[in-house]
Protein backbone atom coordinates (compact mmCIF):
# COMPACT_ATOMS: atom_id res chain seq x y z
CA UNK A 1 0.00 0.00 0.00
CA UNK A 2 1.19 3.43 -0.86
CA UNK A 3 1.65 5.38 2.43
CA UNK A 4 1.49 8.75 0.69
CA UNK A 5 -2.26 8.44 0.39
CA UNK A 6 -2.57 7.93 4.15
CA UNK A 7 -0.64 11.10 4.93
CA UNK A 8 -2.58 13.40 2.61
CA UNK A 9 -5.55 14.20 4.95
CA UNK A 10 -3.15 15.02 7.77
CA UNK A 11 -1.18 17.33 5.48
CA UNK A 12 -4.38 19.00 4.36
CA UNK A 13 -5.49 19.64 7.95
CA UNK A 14 -2.10 21.07 8.81
CA UNK A 15 -2.28 23.35 5.81
CA UNK A 16 -5.72 24.66 6.84
CA UNK A 17 -4.53 25.28 10.39
CA UNK A 18 -1.52 27.18 9.11
CA UNK A 19 -3.70 29.42 6.90
CA UNK A 20 -6.12 30.04 9.80
CA UNK A 21 -3.31 30.95 12.19
CA UNK A 22 -1.75 33.28 9.63
CA UNK A 23 -5.10 35.01 9.03
CA UNK A 24 -5.77 35.39 12.76
CA UNK A 25 -2.31 36.83 13.37
CA UNK A 26 -2.77 39.32 10.53
CA UNK A 27 -6.09 40.50 11.97
CA UNK A 28 -4.60 40.90 15.45
CA UNK A 29 -1.75 42.97 14.08
CA UNK A 30 -4.22 45.10 12.13
CA UNK A 31 -6.29 45.68 15.26
CA UNK A 32 -3.20 46.73 17.23
CA UNK A 33 -2.25 49.09 14.45
CA UNK A 34 -5.72 50.67 14.40
CA UNK A 35 -5.92 51.22 18.17
CA UNK A 36 -2.36 52.32 18.86
CA UNK A 37 -1.11 54.03 15.73
CA UNK A 38 -4.08 55.17 13.69
CA UNK A 39 -5.42 58.61 14.78
CA UNK A 40 -8.89 58.81 16.26
CA UNK A 41 -11.85 60.10 14.24
CA UNK A 42 -15.07 61.76 15.25
CA UNK A 43 -18.57 60.63 14.40
CA UNK A 44 -18.43 62.24 10.97
CA UNK A 45 -15.20 60.60 9.88
CA UNK A 46 -13.17 63.82 10.13
CA UNK A 47 -10.10 64.64 12.13
CA UNK A 48 -10.94 66.01 15.61
CA UNK A 49 -10.72 69.79 16.01
CA UNK A 50 -7.88 70.80 18.26
CA UNK A 51 -7.97 74.14 20.01
CA UNK A 52 -4.79 76.18 19.76
CA UNK A 53 -2.75 76.35 22.92
CA UNK A 54 -2.95 80.08 23.56
CA UNK A 55 -0.64 81.38 26.22
CA UNK A 56 -2.13 83.99 28.58
CA UNK A 57 -1.24 87.58 27.67
CA UNK A 58 1.78 88.98 29.42
CA UNK A 59 0.88 91.21 32.33
CA UNK A 60 1.58 94.85 31.61
CA UNK A 61 3.74 96.46 34.24
CA UNK A 62 2.47 99.68 35.73
CA UNK A 63 4.91 102.56 35.87
CA UNK A 64 8.24 103.27 34.17
CA UNK A 65 10.78 100.63 33.20
CA UNK A 66 13.42 100.03 35.84
CA UNK A 67 16.88 98.41 35.72
CA UNK A 68 16.78 95.14 33.73
CA UNK A 69 13.38 96.02 32.22
CA UNK A 70 15.14 98.67 30.11
CA UNK A 71 15.90 96.78 26.87
CA UNK A 72 17.65 99.51 24.90
CA UNK A 73 21.35 99.02 24.30
CA UNK A 74 22.10 102.67 25.06
CA UNK A 75 20.41 105.40 27.07
CA UNK A 76 20.89 109.06 27.86
CA UNK A 77 21.90 109.07 31.51
CA UNK A 78 21.19 111.59 34.26
CA UNK A 79 22.98 110.63 37.46
CA UNK A 80 21.72 110.96 41.04
CA UNK A 81 23.11 114.51 41.30
CA UNK A 82 21.15 115.68 38.24
CA UNK A 83 24.20 115.82 35.96
CA UNK A 84 23.68 114.79 32.34
CA UNK A 85 26.22 112.07 31.51
CA UNK A 86 25.23 111.86 27.83
CA UNK A 87 24.80 108.56 25.96
CA UNK A 88 25.86 105.57 28.07
CA UNK A 89 25.65 101.81 27.64
CA UNK A 90 22.60 100.54 29.51
CA UNK A 91 24.52 97.83 31.38
CA UNK A 92 27.07 100.42 32.50
CA UNK A 93 24.33 102.73 33.75
CA UNK A 94 22.66 99.88 35.69
CA UNK A 95 26.00 99.03 37.28
CA UNK A 96 26.47 102.69 38.30
CA UNK A 97 22.99 102.75 39.85
CA UNK A 98 23.59 99.56 41.84
CA UNK A 99 26.92 100.83 43.09
CA UNK A 100 25.13 103.96 44.34
CA UNK A 101 22.48 101.80 46.06
CA UNK A 102 19.78 103.14 43.74
CA UNK A 103 17.86 102.21 40.59
CA UNK A 104 18.02 103.17 36.93
CA UNK A 105 14.59 104.56 36.04
CA UNK A 106 13.37 105.43 32.54
CA UNK A 107 11.80 108.90 32.68
CA UNK A 108 11.47 109.79 28.95
CA UNK A 109 10.84 106.62 26.93
CA UNK A 110 9.98 108.47 23.69
CA UNK A 111 13.42 110.04 23.31
CA UNK A 112 16.04 108.39 21.13
CA UNK A 113 17.86 107.07 23.06
CA UNK A 114 15.47 107.09 26.06
CA UNK A 115 16.36 109.29 29.01
CA UNK A 116 17.01 107.44 32.27
CA UNK A 117 17.89 108.70 35.72
CA UNK A 118 19.63 107.16 38.69
CA UNK A 119 17.29 107.49 41.70
CA UNK A 120 15.66 105.69 44.59
CA UNK A 121 12.69 104.16 42.78
CA UNK A 122 10.86 103.33 46.01
CA UNK A 123 10.85 106.97 47.13
CA UNK A 124 10.00 108.11 43.60
CA UNK A 125 6.98 105.79 43.42
CA UNK A 126 5.76 106.83 46.87
CA UNK A 127 6.05 110.51 45.94
CA UNK A 128 4.14 109.95 42.68
CA UNK A 129 1.33 108.11 44.48
CA UNK A 130 1.10 110.88 47.08
CA UNK A 131 0.82 113.56 44.39
CA UNK A 132 -1.88 111.58 42.58
CA UNK A 133 -3.87 111.19 45.83
CA UNK A 134 -3.65 114.94 46.50
CA UNK A 135 -4.80 115.69 42.96
CA UNK A 136 -7.82 113.39 43.40
CA UNK A 137 -8.74 115.18 46.62
CA UNK A 138 -8.71 118.53 44.84
CA UNK A 139 -10.98 117.26 42.10
CA UNK A 140 -14.52 118.11 43.22
CA UNK A 141 -17.42 116.53 41.39
CA UNK A 142 -20.19 119.12 41.49
CA UNK A 143 -23.53 117.59 42.41
CA UNK A 144 -26.99 119.10 42.19
CA UNK A 145 -28.91 118.73 45.43
CA UNK A 146 -32.68 119.18 45.40
CA UNK A 147 -34.69 121.14 47.97
CA UNK A 148 -38.47 120.79 47.74
CA UNK A 149 -40.66 123.64 48.97
CA UNK A 150 -44.39 124.27 49.30
CA UNK A 151 -45.97 127.70 48.90
CA UNK A 152 -47.45 127.55 52.43
CA UNK A 153 -44.30 126.25 54.19
CA UNK A 154 -44.06 127.15 57.89
CA UNK A 155 -41.13 129.03 59.42
CA UNK A 156 -39.55 126.01 61.15
CA UNK A 157 -39.44 123.90 57.98
CA UNK A 158 -38.13 126.88 56.04
CA UNK A 159 -35.22 127.33 58.48
CA UNK A 160 -34.35 123.60 58.23
CA UNK A 161 -34.34 123.82 54.44
CA UNK A 162 -32.16 126.93 54.49
CA UNK A 163 -29.56 125.31 56.79
CA UNK A 164 -29.38 122.30 54.50
CA UNK A 165 -29.03 124.60 51.50
CA UNK A 166 -26.18 126.52 53.10
CA UNK A 167 -24.35 123.26 53.87
CA UNK A 168 -24.66 122.18 50.23
CA UNK A 169 -23.20 125.47 49.04
CA UNK A 170 -20.29 125.19 51.49
CA UNK A 171 -19.50 121.73 50.02
CA UNK A 172 -19.42 123.24 46.54
CA UNK A 173 -22.66 121.73 45.27
CA UNK A 174 -25.49 123.36 43.37
CA UNK A 175 -29.07 123.43 44.65
CA UNK A 176 -32.19 122.85 42.62
CA UNK A 177 -35.25 124.34 44.32
CA UNK A 178 -38.55 122.76 43.36
CA UNK A 179 -41.69 124.63 44.38
CA UNK A 180 -44.78 122.53 43.76
CA UNK A 181 -48.38 123.77 43.64
CA UNK A 182 -51.30 121.53 44.56
CA UNK A 183 -54.97 121.96 43.82
CA UNK A 184 -56.22 125.50 44.34
CA UNK A 185 -52.68 126.76 45.13
CA UNK A 186 -52.28 127.34 41.38
CA UNK A 187 -54.71 130.24 41.75
CA UNK A 188 -52.32 131.97 44.17
CA UNK A 189 -49.00 131.77 42.33
CA UNK A 190 -47.90 135.09 43.80
CA UNK A 191 -47.35 133.33 47.16
CA UNK A 192 -44.80 130.99 45.56
CA UNK A 193 -43.13 133.88 43.75
CA UNK A 194 -42.65 135.78 47.01
CA UNK A 195 -41.22 132.66 48.65
CA UNK A 196 -38.61 132.19 45.90
CA UNK A 197 -37.67 135.87 46.11
CA UNK A 198 -37.16 135.42 49.85
CA UNK A 199 -34.90 132.40 49.22
CA UNK A 200 -32.76 134.37 46.75
CA UNK A 201 -32.38 137.21 49.24
CA UNK A 202 -31.47 134.88 52.14
CA UNK A 203 -28.70 133.09 50.17
CA UNK A 204 -27.37 136.12 48.29
CA UNK A 205 -24.19 136.24 50.40
CA UNK A 206 -22.99 132.73 49.47
CA UNK A 207 -24.97 131.74 46.35
CA UNK A 208 -26.09 133.11 43.02
CA UNK A 209 -28.93 132.32 40.65
CA UNK A 210 -27.76 130.06 37.83
CA UNK A 211 -31.21 129.36 36.41
CA UNK A 212 -34.08 131.68 37.27
CA UNK A 213 -37.48 130.35 38.28
CA UNK A 214 -39.53 128.79 35.49
CA UNK A 215 -42.66 126.67 35.35
CA UNK A 216 -42.47 122.97 34.55
CA UNK A 217 -46.04 121.74 34.68
CA UNK A 218 -47.46 122.38 38.17
CA UNK A 219 -44.08 123.18 39.69
CA UNK A 220 -41.51 125.97 39.53
CA UNK A 221 -37.80 125.12 39.28
CA UNK A 222 -34.87 127.40 40.18
CA UNK A 223 -31.16 126.47 40.29
CA UNK A 224 -28.67 128.19 42.61
CA UNK A 225 -24.88 127.82 42.52
CA UNK A 226 -22.26 128.64 45.17
CA UNK A 227 -20.32 131.86 44.77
Amino acid sequence: MDRRWLSRPRDRNASHLSVFAHTLLSRLLAAVYCFKIKPSFNNFGEDPIRRPNRAPPAATKDGPRVNDDIRNAQIQLIDQTGQNRGTVETMTAIKMALEAGMDLVEISPNNIPPVCKIMDYGKYKYSAQKKAAEARKKQKVVEIKEIKLRPMIDDHDYDVKMRAMQRFFEEGDKVKITLRYRGREMAHQEIGTKLLDKVKADVADFAKVEQDAKFEGRQVVMVLAPR
